[in-house]
């Protein structure tokens, strides 16, 4: 009788090893992933866009980008007065999700009759990251406050609806190794879970770097290894946060 007691606590203990080991390793993979950081979806823009607006004969030229910090958007600002250099106003407002910042600047207009709206514009888009330059060329009339926030609000709002929206989100980054042959059904794969090529090696063989959403992962992963018949395995070997095309 304690013979079968001590059989069936020595069967427990393996079973709660097991358990115990799966869990181990699902905390493992979800480590891998975090990286220690973690983000939430937020929407942005991608690349660049413009947009103009003239008003009683003032041209007023918006300009956006997108710029995940402040160095990066003072970065675009100067290339922007420098291409401007003749203009009234460079007029900016940005807005970047770390820390919740927001920066705006008048540049000689009126006080919150410029950086005020445009950021305003971009808060309504419900974007962060993002700059929007508006450059004034003064065309010999004065609009008066009303006419200037109208001006302003409405070329960045151009300039908003123009830009290519996007979301970031979390992603894994893959290295992939196919043969020639497999390249094209693998991009084709590779389009249905919104993943991206970000390198390319060709040798004897294509050494590939791809990321994709981490909510597609699991899907990506086993669908490769499906699709090619185990030849090809994604290696996860590393996590970033990109903009993805909403």
């Amino acid at each position: 009788n304690s013979d079968n007691k001590m059989y069936m606590l020595l069967l427990s203990l393996a079973a709660a090893g097991f358990f115990f080991a799966g869990i181990y390793a699902i905390l493992i993979k979800s480590n891998q992933w975090a990286g220690g950081t973690s983000v939430e979806d937020y929407r942005t823009i991608r690349g660049t866009a413009t947009g103009e607006y003239e008003e009683k004969k003032s041209r007023f030229i918006a300009q956006l980008s997108f710029a995940d910090s402040e160095e990066k958007a003072v970065a675009f600002l100067e290339q922007v007065r420098a291409a401007n250099r003749t203009a009234r106003h460079n007029v900016y407002a940005y807005r970047l999700r770390e820390g919740n910042r927001e920066r705006y600047s008048d540049d000689g207009e009126p006080a919150k009759t410029a950086g005020t709206p445009v950021l305003e514009t971009i808060g309504h888009a419900g974007v962060s990251d993002v700059i929007v330059v508006v450059t004034r060329y003064f065309g010999g009339i004065l609009l008066g406050s009303g006419g200037l926030i109208r001006a302003y609000s409405t070329g960045a709002s151009i300039a908003v609806k123009a830009a290519s929206k996007a979301k970031i989100v979390p992603c894994g980054e893959y290295q992939v190794t196919l043969d020639y042959p497999q390249l094209g059904s693998f991009q084709n794969l590779l389009s249905t879970v919104e993943g991206e090529q970000t390198d390319a090696q060709y040798t004897d063989r294509i050494a590939l770097t791809v990321v994709v959403p981490q909510e597609q992962a699991n899907v990506f992963e086993s669908r490769v290894v499906e699709t090619f018949n185990a030849t090809v395995v994604p290696q996860l070997v590393g996590t970033s946060n990109r903009p993805v095309k909403v």
